[in-house]
């Protein structure tokens, strides 16, 4: 489980409340207005903002001064991470060692992880190669040999078009399920949360509300979600 507890964080004039568990293996996303917060709260969990107060566990361990490496929690910002100057496999080998000094079993995981993404060709493209669906699949062939059991989306699919975001996030449903990991993942776009989420958290007047049913919670909508649905 990955708890907030009494969690408070704070950029210059913005304060963020959070204060709630997320069970293993729930697909839950992080709506809310541009602005409201999302972001921060899952730059808190991977470890690049520290919190003016509170801690942040998962199961039994305390992350709070942990570094982000040291977190079992992989993320992917909106621009993917890669390196233009390194290929798909070097960019996928940095998740195992940021050196790229990488065993035979490294490389057949690589290999292992671009097969099961639909990049078993791609290998050896550079980013500038590769179209933008491309490119995600390979910042999600680097979560999987990562292996953390929590993932971090930060809107990585914002810049695709709407058949290909439908695919790419059908394509994350499936690898967390296969994997166990727990998906915390922000979006600007209810249609995202319908699509594969369990769970969502609203993040509205400076707090991450607790998750809801995802179901439950657009069918029963409070007055801040109202206002950001329009």
């Amino acid at each position: 489980m990955l708890t907030l507890d009494g969690l408070h964080l704070k950029q210059g004039d913005f304060s963020l409340t959070a204060d709630f568990t997320l069970h293993p293996g729930r697909k839950i996303t992080v709506i809310g207005a541009s602005g409201g917060g999302k972001s921060t709260l899952l730059a808190a969990i991977a470890g690049f903002l520290a919190p003016t107060s509170g801690q942040i566990f998962w199961k039994d361990e305390n992350l709070t001064e942990k570094p982000p490496s040291k977190r079992p929690i992989s993320m992917i910002f909106q621009d993917n991470n890669l390196f233009p100057h390194l290929n798909a496999t070097q960019n996928i080998g940095l998740g195992i060692s940021p050196s790229l000094r990488l065993s035979a079993a490294d490389h057949q995981r690589i290999e292992a992880a671009l097969a099961r993404v639909g990049l078993a060709e791609m290998a050896t493209r550079k980013p500038a190669e590769l179209s933008g669906g491309q490119i995600a699949r390979v910042a999600l062939a680097r979560l999987l040999v990562q292996g953390n059991p929590v993932v971090l989306l930060d809107e990585p699919f914002a810049a695709l078009g709407p058949a290909m975001r439908a695919e790419m996030l059908d394509l994350v449903a499936e690898l967390v399920e296969e994997t166990g990991a727990t998906l915390l993942m922000v979006t600007h776009a209810p249609e995202d949360a319908k699509r594969i989420s369990d769970q969502v958290i609203l993040v509205a007047d400076h707090h991450a509300h607790a998750p809801v049913d995802t179901k439950h919670l657009f069918e029963n909508p409070p007055d801040a979600m109202r206002d950001w649905l329009g």
